[in-house]
């Protein structure tokens, strides 16, 4: 039985931990702040409540394996999680709307071409069909599997099939996904449904590869789910199924260094002077954790380079507590797509908050979400610079931003300024105190191509015995992939560098 130190209580730091724990080894979580789930907030007022960070869960599959093998209770005994239908509704620009059937090709199909006509909704599912290609071509190497040691070939191959497409004599391939909208769906929007994914991950599609159509398949291919009283609701289910697997929790615990001896990682030491010896450490960010090894290279040359934390960008969460019931045809989740797409792509590129953002509205049908049927909770969420860029503490900031979010929603919902009670806005100052992320950014997934720009670091680091895992490490952001580096790292602790990955 080995002693394990966990640095952190995010999803892939506790999904790491009840598998090491159902293995036989003895785990110890130390989480710097006073509660678990990492970006998995919520916040409480006046008998209503918000999920502060994701509000949709993608891939439940990852959560479902990690409660069938760390104990009887399957993740549904543990959670109420509930398929959303419609995925969402997307409000384009010049007023067109779209609702979105889950997890049905043939229903999007059907809904854009009643929606946009002109055989939008065929272009849209042609597309889809070459996403699948491209998943299919990545998503071992890019989800399932510790990162290649050749990992330049996921670098430098594009694995999107694009279809040729001939402009003034010259044949053309898409290779970004803006080109992907402009040369294939050749609807403008068909091309702000296919951008906001990026968006929404904090991508600029105009630079992110092909590859990036990887992103709206997996939503239309495995549908959006939602956890009753919550995302928040995951996180919980997700502590108690370490606890009861006896993994230890010590919160306000900040990790400062990893120690070291005979060339491996051998435990923790607290910023309060506390000692804590192991055999093996898993830590959050990479470059968090490699500061916490001062003089040892934990990602050497030849290794996707765990970058600048501060040039990802994070998002602005404003939770409005509405006065009148939840509208009859409201659905769970609403895109309302900027009116101004040149300003919001060059807002990203430059770290200036959008005049007009792609908003997201969240307005689960939950009574455990608002205090009575006469109230409804909304969540709005937008993609934001990070504060090395802007200054979100500045005097009026996050609220003069808030005021243009609740401006693009309002297209939406109906007299939604009229119906606020109160509201609260959570900028990048929230996530990188609750996460700890350097400049409050919040990482997108792995994505193959682009030079490898978009990989980030392996689970396995050059000092024996010190692993990581979570949003920051392979294979990258989002619920999904942080809850497959937890089972990676898993794998790699129990099985050692041999481990090609999960079955």
């Amino acid at each position: 039985m080995a002693r394990i130190a966990v640095i952190g209580a995010g999803t892939g730091a506790m999904g790491a931990a009840a598998r090491l724990a159902v293995a036989g080894h003895r785990v110890t979580v130390y989480e710097r702040t006073q509660t678990y789930g990492g970006a998995l907030r919520r916040l409480e007022r006046d008998g209503f409540a918000f999920d502060t960070g994701p509000g949709l869960l993608p891939l439940p599959a990852v959560y479902r394996d990690l409660f069938v093998k760390t104990g009887k209770e399957s993740m549904e005994g543990s959670v109420d999680l509930v398929q959303v239908d419609p995925s969402a509704r997307h409000v384009f620009a010049d007023g067109t709307r779209a609702d979105l059937p889950n997890a049905s090709r043939a229903g999007v199909v059907s809904a854009l071409d009643d929606a946009l006509g002109g055989g939008a909704g065929r272009r849209w599912g042609d597309f889809l069909v070459r996403a699948r290609e491209a998943w299919d071509r990545t998503r071992r190497p890019l989800l399932e599997e510790p990162l290649w040691p050749n990992w330049q070939v996921l670098a430098e191959r594009e694995p999107y099939p694009a279809v040729p497409r001939k402009r003034l004599l010259r044949t053309r391939l898409a290779a970004t996904l803006t080109e992907v909208g402009d040369l294939e769906l050749r609807d403008a929007r068909l091309t702000a449904l296919l951008e906001s994914y990026a968006v929404t991950y904090g991508l600029d599609p105009r630079t992110a590869p092909a590859s990036a159509a990887v992103l709206p398949y997996m939503d239309h291919a495995f549908g959006t789910w939602y956890v009753r009283g919550g995302l928040r609701e995951l996180a919980r289910a997700m502590y108690e199924r370490c606890a009861a697997r006896r993994v230890e929790f010590v919160f306000g615990a900040d990790v400062v260094r990893v120690l070291e001896k005979d060339g491996r990682a051998a435990g923790v030491e607290l910023a309060d002077g506390t000692v804590a010896g192991a055999d093996h450490v898993i830590g959050g960010a990479p470059a968090r954790l490699a500061a916490m090894v001062p003089g040892r290279a934990l990602f050497p040359d030849g290794v996707p380079s765990p970058g600048a934390e501060d040039t990802v960008p994070g998002r602005v969460v404003v939770c409005l507590a509405l006065r009148g019931a939840r509208d009859r045809d409201a659905v769970h989740r609403t895109v309302v797509h900027t009116r101004d797409r040149e300003d919001e792509l060059g807002a990203l590129a430059a770290g200036r908050p959008a005049a007009d953002p792609t908003v997201v509205v969240y307005r689960p049908d939950d009574p455990a979400l608002r205090p009575d049927a006469a109230h409804e909770s909304v969540v709005l969420t937008a993609t934001v610079p990070s504060l090395a860029r802007h200054d979100w503490a500045a005097p009026g900031a996050a609220d003069a931003f808030a005021d243009r979010m609740v401006a693009a929603a309002a297209r939406a919902v109906p007299d939604l300024a009229g119906r606020v009670l109160w509201r609260e806005v959570r900028t990048p100052v929230h996530t990188r105190e609750e996460t700890g992320a350097e400049a409050g950014g919040v990482p997108a997934p792995a994505l193959a191509a682009a030079a490898g720009s978009l990989l980030r670091p392996p689970n396995s680091t050059a000092l024996p015995g010190l692993f990581t895992a979570g949003g920051w490490a392979h294979p990258g952001g989002g619920l999904a992939h942080a809850g497959m580096s937890g089972a990676l790292v898993a794998g790699l602790v129990v099985e050692g560098p041999d481990f090609r990955g999960s079955q």
